[in-house]
């Protein structure tokens, strides 16, 4: 189940359509980076975001079921 937070980070990082590193999903989402980074290694374990490039993250198949 995601959080509030993990929603509007998956959404974000959708919406940018290319992997994203934290800096950029921070100001694309609006949370602070340190939260970003934290939530986005939770949804790396669920597998709904990987990491296609080193320091990027993307949107897996499985994550963008939960949009």
């Amino acid at each position: 189940m995601l959080t509030d937070q993990q929603k509007k980070l998956l959404q974000a990082l959708n919406s940018l359509g290319k992997p994203a590193g934290g800096k950029e999903l921070s100001a694309a989402s609006g949370i602070d980076e340190k939260t970003v980074a934290k939530e986005i290694g939770k949804m790396k374990t669920q597998g709904f975001v990987d990491t296609p490039i080193r320091c990027k993250y993307g949107v897996t198949a499985e994550g963008k079921k939960q949009l």
